[in-house]
């Protein structure tokens, strides 16, 4: 247990000038998304804002986390499901995400980086009968993998390219090919 609390004193001192040269980011983002269940999918636009911090290690690498609050517009919609002139609609909600990123600079402008953490997302359910409209949500937890490509327009601005892939609960899993545009300071 000592030689843990040596190895932590050692890695936050050496981390102390690399905070020094942190750099924060909020970025804009939208793209493909297509949602599976059970192996049918479905695709939309995924648009939201990731937030993140990135800390510059040695060699030009780079460990950071990000935080995601997103939104789509995948939407399915069945008629007479139980009798003639019902509705059913599933509708994708927030997908909400904590990753850590990993990567390495690539020039003096570009970044290469993965990315894994935790996703939590929402389903909307809609039944409609013609009479009365109910409405039932449910949230799935998962995991996210991806990898991405960050180019500087400027000191401050920047664009990014990113796949991600999240797996829910309940054999639920996304695809996103997302485009940012971003500010660091």
């Amino acid at each position: 247990m000592k030689k843990f609390a040596i190895a932590g004193v050692a890695a936050a001192l050496l981390a102390v000038p690399a905070v020094a040269n942190a750099q924060a980011f909020v970025q804009a983002e939208t793209g493909l998304d297509s949602v599976s269940v059970d192996g049918e999918s479905d695709e939309g636009v995924n648009y939201g804002i990731s937030a993140g911090y990135d800390l510059p290690l040695s060699g030009g690498m780079f460990v950071g986390i990000q935080g995601t609050v997103a939104d789509s517009t995948v939407k399915e919609c069945a008629n007479d499901v139980l009798a003639a002139g019902d509705r059913l609609c599933v509708k994708t909600g927030r997908d909400l995400a904590a990753v850590v990123r990993f990567g390495t600079s690539v020039g003096d402008k570009s970044k290469l980086y993965v990315l894994g953490g935790y996703t939590n997302a929402r389903i909307r359910a809609t039944y409609d009968d013609g009479v009365s409209t109910s409405s039932d949500g449910a949230n799935g937890d998962g995991f996210r993998l991806g990898a991405g490509y960050q180019y500087d327009l400027s000191d401050r601005l920047f664009l990014k390219a990113e796949y991600r892939y999240s797996n829910y609960e309940s054999d639920v899993s996304r695809h996103n090919a997302i485009v940012a545009l971003g500010a660091k300071f």
